[in-house]
């Protein structure tokens, strides 16, 4: 799942380095300044470069050190088995290729744009929104941390071989010292699971009382956006098909790549109702490396269908001839009589959330698959042989002080595949012949007919069910409150509230609330009464895309009020009112061809500046529309 990523900028752009003179000094008596944010990207939104010398055949493109190799579609589309050398892992170990090695950039500039470019770096772009944001509402550039990471390894390994976790709490130690106040963690996709680990490796590394100490001085808020909790489907495609990410690659190419890569079951879907119990902790003085963790479901697993997803993620047929003979590699395909798999019928299985996690997938189809023997030894090595967590289970609510997940929902989002043989060599030997997608609480098949399954209230974001981005609703407290409201900018009258509906663990909240079929809303769901110091709030946005719901100006207007109320002193609700939105800036103004003159007048007015090219670009906002801020207070 690649998805970018550019929220959190925001965040300690409102919360931790908001100049006065962006406001007005009066209007600030907080100490907003001591507040910095931390940047955690997702799955390949970080830039790879070489730290090698390759020289490339039959192409006058060489890598050289630190020349860019994710992304460089140039070099990608001239030398693509040099380019490949360079991204692929060893599938067992981890280490680079015997003859290209690539690493992490690090700072701002390797998560803003992937392929810098005039073309091609719109089209890769990450966190440059985000930054433009952070400059125009006066963010100091030391409140703004990225911690990029290589997106290619597991958890373990990203500790093993570049101590990512110790310059995690580094950076967070430096923040505090450097700002003299908390950070803000703004995660996306993949960097939801990274922070988790973080969090756990955290209790290994400080003394168990001094734990939540360290965390309530070091994090003010942790925004979880986009964020996979209880995996995604797509995983399991990428694995047996492949995932171009939009590349000029084949299925094939990218399915290879992927599979060598220790991360690409980071993100494999799993059952809500099945857990690993961390002997570590069971057994303190007793631990060693050899332990693993037991795995281990409860009885809803096995009374529900489907692992409590909408479908089976997986059903695969399979020939009634068994043996590798059946898949052969490139080098057997000349001498392997493929007619033996027209022997026998073909058996079709189907495969839950619970195991595919489990690994019983990769067990059923080990002998006609020969990727399987691999992900098989990642999953137990990397995944249930972890020592600090196993990633592949539901997460508990962070013990944080503030916690927000944001995410989108009603778009088609695939949510179960339908494969068989194809009849060619590895790595191309499945062929994909139906998907199941989720759309709005119904699921279709790719041809449009229903699909008989258990459909959630509403759909995913493209990317990522809607069954696994839910899943913090379980982190809200028993009273909650429901508002919905226009995404754009309001005057309040179309606002509809719950108070106080009744929260039960495990079942999903949904409000009893009207839409408009032309309006794009956004849904909030807040703590009414919750843990004493804890506060969560679930936000749901109407056609969100998983991949650019970092760069949605709804989002980012959100994130500056919401920390703007927290840092100001006359607040005295939990979170900021929903009651109206006005403009916030010059780009929220336009032109009311209706009445002929500039839209929210009281905030915005026609002033023309020489290069305007429409009557809409020269609406501005007022030089005292500042004080609106003071109506979210």
């Amino acid at each position: 799942m690649r998805e970018p990523i550019s929220l959190l900028l925001f965040l300690l752009l409102i919360h931790g380095a908001l100049h006065p003179s962006s406001v007005t000094a009066g209007d600030f008596t907080g100490d907003y300044s001591k507040l910095s944010g931390i940047i955690i990207p997702g799955f390949a939104s970080t830039q790879l470069r070489a730290w090698s010398i390759l020289d490339c055949p039959y192409s006058p493109l060489d890598f050289n050190p630190l020349d860019l190799v994710w992304l460089d579609t140039t070099k990608l589309l001239s030398a693509v088995n040099c380019w490949l050398k360079c991204m692929l892992l060893d599938p067992y170990n981890q280490t680079d290729h015997p003859e290209c090695k690539s690493r992490p950039d690090s700072g701002l500039s390797a998560i803003t744009e992937l392929d810098p470019g005039y073309i091609t770096g719109p089209l890769s772009s990450v966190w440059k929104e985000w930054i433009k944001w952070c400059i125009e509402f006066g963010i100091e550039p030391n409140a703004i941390l990225a911690v990029p990471y290589d997106w290619r390894l597991s958890a373990s390994k990203l500790e093993e071989r570049d101590l990512y976790f110790h310059q995690l709490k580094i950076t967070f130690e430096t923040a505090l010292k450097l700002r003299g106040g908390p950070s803000i963690v703004f995660a996306h996709s993949l960097g939801n699971h990274v922070f988790r680990y973080f969090l756990e490796w955290l209790k290994l590394e400080i003394p168990p009382k001094k734990y939540i100490q360290w965390l309530d001085e070091h994090i003010h808020a942790y925004f979880a956006v986009g964020a996979p909790l209880l995996g995604a489907s797509e995983t399991v495609k990428g694995t047996l098909f492949g995932f171009t990410f939009g590349l000029p690659v084949s299925e094939g190419t990218a399915r290879l790549m992927l599979n060598s890569f220790g991360s690409s079951l980071w993100m494999m879907p799993f059952s809500q109702h099945c857990r690993a119990d961390n002997l570590y902790r069971k057994h303190f003085s007793h631990w060693s490396r050899s332990s693993h963790q037991t795995y281990q479901c409860d009885e809803q697993e096995f009374r529900q269908n489907y692992s409590g997803w909408p479908t089976n993620i997986i059903n695969i047929e399979i020939p009634s001839i068994p043996g590798m003979d059946a898949y052969p590699s490139v080098s057997e395909v000349a001498q392997t009589n493929l007619s033996n798999m027209e022997c026998g019928l073909p058996t079709q299985l189907s495969f839950s959330a619970r195991e595919i996690s489990d690994g019983t997938l990769f067990k059923a189809i080990e002998g006609y698959d020969p990727d399987s023997k691999r992900l098989l030894y990642q999953l137990q090595k990397l995944y249930h042989g972890d020592p600090v967590l196993n990633p592949l289970t539901p997460w508990d609510r962070p013990p944080l002080k503030n916690i927000f997940c944001i995410y989108g929902i009603n778009i088609k989002t695939e949510v179960g595949y339908y494969f068989a043989p194809s009849g060619k060599p590895y790595p191309d030997n499945w062929i994909m012949t139906d998907v199941i997608y989720e759309i709005e609480g119904s699921l279709v098949s790719r041809s449009g007919n229903l699909v008989e399954g258990n459909p959630g209230a509403a759909s995913g974001d493209e990317t990522v069910p809607y069954h696994s981005l839910s899943w913090c609703k379980n982190w809200l407290g028993p009273k909650v409150n429901i508002t919905r409201a226009p995404q754009s900018e309001h005057d309040g009258s179309d606002i509809q509230v719950e108070f106080n509906v009744e929260h039960h663990p495990d079942e999903d909240i949904v409000p009893n609330m009207t839409r408009s079929p032309r309006v794009k809303y956004i849904t909030y769901y807040e703590d009414s009464k919750s843990i004493p110091g804890r506060r969560t709030a679930v936000w749901e946005l109407d056609k969100a895309n998983h991949r650019n719901i970092v760069r949605s100006p709804v989002l980012m207007r959100e994130l500056w009020l919401q920390m703007w109320h927290d840092i100001h002193p006359d607040a005295k609700s939990k979170f900021v009112t929903k009651a109206k939105r006005g403009p916030l800036r010059h780009e929220d103004c336009y032109w009311d061809y209706g009445k002929a003159r500039c839209a929210w007048p009281e905030y915005c007015e026609y002033r023309y500046v020489f290069g305007d090219v429409h009557l809409g670009q020269s609406c501005r906002l007022r030089n005292s529309s500042a004080d609106m801020l003071l109506h979210y207070v």
